[in-house]
């Protein structure tokens, strides 16, 4: 009876997360077509002609990314180049370290797990992936591979997105 509680709240944690297990399925290539747009504490799915730069990011089977520490603007959109240099499959998930803890988690007991949120990317060994994120929301963030093992072996990186500054009816700056 225990089992059977940990697998539904298993499955209900996937289904928050929006996560399908599927045993023995590697993660796909993002499929093309609409993304949802749903506000995360991170930020919203950004569309790619909106994009005001790109960052390329490398990622390795020493269970790095490369560069592991990016800044950009609130309300910036930011294209993400995502180059597999590795012989795994590797990923990149953004969120808060508690979302990314939490999924990590999930994807140690369900390592088959298929997921596609537009926050995250998988790329097989040799190949690039795109991720296009709209950070409109101040703060610092995390990304992270989430793959069985890479996050628990320090596949992470950080985002800090700095406030905008805009002027108040007085001429004044404030923080947003």
């Amino acid at each position: 009876m225990k089992y059977l509680h940990a697998l539904l709240a298993a499955a209900m944690v996937s289904a928050s997360l929006g996560v399908v297990a599927h045993e023995g399925e590697t993660h796909p290539q993002k499929k093309a077509g609409p993304v949802t747009k749903e506000q995360k504490d991170w930020g919203i799915a950004g569309d790619r002609k909106a994009a005001q730069r790109t960052v390329e990011l490398v990622m390795t089977d020493n269970m790095r990314f490369t560069p592991d520490k990016i800044e950009v603007r609130q309300g910036e959109t930011v294209r993400f180049v995502v180059k597999n240099s590795g012989k795994l499959m590797h990923e990149i998930v953004i969120g808060t370290k508690k979302t990314l803890d939490e999924h990590a988690a999930l994807m140690m007991k369900f390592p088959g797990m298929e997921h596609d949120e537009p926050y995250m990317a998988h790329v097989a060994p040799g190949k690039v992936g795109e991720l296009v994120w709209t950070f409109n929301r101040a703060g610092d963030f995390d990304f992270a591979c989430l793959i069985a093992g890479h996050y628990q072996a320090g596949m992470v990186g950080k985002v800090k997105v700095a406030a905008t500054v805009a002027k108040n009816g007085n001429g004044a700056s404030q923080k947003h």
